[in-house]
């Protein structure tokens, strides 16, 4: 039986995350579960030392309905996140309490606090865990599964890689926020009469790339998936600039694009779960096509612009329909589950899902490899959000 249920948001903030907490710690009051929010993601069940009560309050808040009551009015996360991997946490990072038991990780100079998580979950008397985060998090959701604690997954990233689901928390938000930005761009582009290079968060998919371009009426979008030649790209958008009457041109950007025999620009250390921070290529491609066209060039990295502030309608509604299926599956004694749209219908699958493959931008079906641009062209029978 199912009484105290822990929560939890990992990875990055997106729009959308504290109307899914509040609707969570409402709907569970509701139904007589109690809901502990565990600070900063997985990182919470670190810093909690057991032998220090003001460590456990500190991290392990006992939540109630009056105290979330009105965080859905913001965006980010009012628990706080982080990208803390207790598989694979660096030696520098381990808080004191845990050096003397940790046990070595796989990853050289990294060590696996899993048993200390399982004793903060006992400690904390939790009879699940609900998991709010990317596929990052929601791997180690899935390793705690196969220690046999109960986890339910809800999916979130601005990316939309999640696998196994059509729709992730943040990502409507994430589309909005840089149509908006580019059509703002574009009275700058269209007075100087430059090419407006805008890179976008997308480190292995690059639908956000595609799906705002698509929308926001851009000619050209370079993608995680299909490494790009820059003459060519220089070739299209001075014809776009001819063919454009305010002479000007504009292609967007995955993070984690890359040139023809080049590489992901990549920077920084690697996080718990092995990625380094991506940034820069939508500058260097600026640099080249300056080059290669004489061409004045605006770049603009719209970055955390696109998950900052409030949800938009879209998310909201997914962010408490996930909430509420959430609780559904608990009273209905269905556990080990992630909550997931497919086909345009809400519904959920074996919480082991997220890692049964990798999900990417179907390049046949909705991009032009020659042309650079978004291929959409016969709707009838395409998911609404052209996954």
């Amino acid at each position: 039986m199912i009484k105290r249920v822990g929560l939890l948001t990992g990875g990055g903030d997106v729009p959308g995350l504290n109307p899914c907490i509040k609707a969570i710690v409402t709907r569970a009051e509701e139904e007589g579960l109690q809901t502990v929010g565990l600070r900063r993601g997985w990182g919470g069940f670190a810093e909690i030392n057991l032998d220090d009560p003001d460590s456990i309050g500190t991290n392990a808040l006992e939540l109630t309905r009056a105290m979330v009551r009105t965080i859905d009015r913001t965006g980010g996360t009012w628990l706080h996140t982080s990208r803390t991997n207790p598989v694979s946490m660096p030696e520098k990072e381990l808080p004191d309490h845990l050096r003397a038991g940790a046990l070595p990780s796989p990853k050289a100079g990294c060590f696996d606090v899993t048993p200390h998580v399982l004793k903060v979950i006992e400690k904390l008397r939790l009879d699940l865990v609900i998991s709010i985060g990317g596929d990052d998090t929601q791997s180690y959701a899935v390793h705690l599964h196969n220690q046999g604690i109960p986890v339910l997954s809800i999916p979130k990233t601005m990316d939309n890689d999640v696998y196994g689901t059509d729709y992730c928390i943040g990502f409507s938000t994430s589309i909005t926020r840089s149509v908006d930005f580019i059509h703002q761009l574009r009275t700058s582009a269209g007075s100087h009469e430059r090419i407006a290079v805008i890179e976008v968060f997308g480190r292995n998919c690059g639908e956000t790339s595609l799906i705002a371009a698509y929308l926001a009426g851009v000619e050209r979008a370079l993608i995680s998936e299909v490494p790009f030649d820059p003459e060519r790209v220089a070739q299209l958008l001075m014809a776009d600039k001819r063919h454009n009457p305010s002479n000007y041109a504009m292609v967007t950007v995955s993070e984690g694009a890359s040139m023809l025999e080049g590489k992901i620009i990549e920077y920084g250390q690697e996080d718990a779960y092995g990625h380094k921070k991506l940034g820069g290529i939508g500058g260097h491609t600026g640099d080249v096509l300056k080059r290669l066209t004489g061409e004045d060039i605006i770049y603009q990295q719209l970055a955390y612009l696109m998950r900052s502030g409030e949800p938009d309608s879209l998310d909201l509604m997914v962010a408490l329909n996930y909430a509420h299926m959430a609780i559904d599956l608990i009273l209905q004694g269905l556990l080990n589950r992630m909550v997931v749209l497919r086909n345009g219908v809400y519904t959920n699958v074996p919480v082991t899902t997220v890692k049964d493959g990798v999900k990417r931008v179907d390049v046949d079906a909705l991009y032009d490899i020659n042309e650079y641009r978004p291929k959409v062209r016969h709707m009838d029978g395409k998911p609404m959000f052209l996954y």
